[in-house]
Formats: C-alpha cells, structure tokens, sequence
C-alpha cells in the first residue's frame, strides 16, 4: 500500500467521454483527489460521487481536481454520470492497471465468499506529484467533505 511521501503511480485511462487522462497531465498545475470505487450506480458509490460533485467549485478554488476511478467501463461512466448530473470525471480502469499500482485491488469476502475487488479508497495528490493523503477503506457517506478539509490544508 501506498504511504504518504509516495511519488503517486502514473496511468493513462480513458473517461467517460473516451478521452485519455494522464496523471502525469496535472503535475506542477493542479492538486489531484483520486478516488477508487467498487461500481458504477451502486448506493455507496453514487453517495460518494455526487458528494465530490457538490463541492467541485470548492475544491477547484484550491486548484483541485476530482478523478474517480473503477473498473467499469466508458459507457457505464457516462450513464452514471448523465443520469447522477456528476461533475466528476470519471475514469476506466477495466483492467486494474492504477487499482494495482494504487494498492486498491484487494481480496474481499462478502457472506462467506473472497474475490477480488476495488476496496474504497482515496488519494491526496499535490502538484508536485507527491501523495499528501492515502485513505483505504473508507466509508462513503461525508467522506467528500473530510477529503476537502485535508485539501484545504495543502493551500
């Protein structure tokens, strides 16, 4: 798992507009909240996403960005996003390049059965590329308004 002080991970992955995003894109310009989700239009993960939606002009006045990413792919992002009003951009992962390299692709047992899958997590990153914040596990409901607070401290 990824510690504060980390050089966060690169990756290019599509959004739900099938345009590239590299992380590499936003170093030296903008501070990044990456944040992995299990599924697309699933209760906890809708919570979260329009939470970081709502206080987008809020952290865009600290020169911040909103990238959520999950396995689903591009046209399930744009459902979910259309059909939420999200202002999010939401990235594909669908073959869990950055959940690996992010340390988010875990095994989970769910009544008695493990697989693998997203564990909610997210990442402070500051314009320089360094990880400032590495939340695993964390719960969905005000998590968008804890992870501002810690943006606000970056200022």
């Amino acid at each position: 798992m990824l510690q504060i002080g980390n050089a966060a991970p690169n990756f290019t992955l599509p959004d739900a507009d099938m345009s590239i995003v590299k992380l590499a894109d936003f170093k030296g310009k903008q501070n990044v909240v990456l944040y992995f989700y299990p599924k697309d239009d699933t209760p906890g993960c809708t919570l979260e996403a329009i939470e970081f939606s709502d206080l987008e002009d809020n952290l865009s006045k600290h020169d911040t960005v909103v990238l959520g990413i999950s396995r689903d792919d591009c046209m399930s992002h744009a459902d979910f996003r259309d059909k939420h009003g999200l202002a999010v951009r939401l990235l594909s992962d669908t073959e869990t390049e950055a959940c690996k390299k992010y340390g988010v692709w875990q095994e989970k047992e769910k009544e008695g059965v493990k697989k693998m899958g997203i564990v909610r997590s997210t990442f402070v990153i500051d314009k320089k590329g360094t990880i400032r914040h590495a939340l695993y596990g964390v719960t969905a409901k005000g998590h968008a308004h804890e992870v501002f607070q810690l943006v606000k401290q970056l200022d």
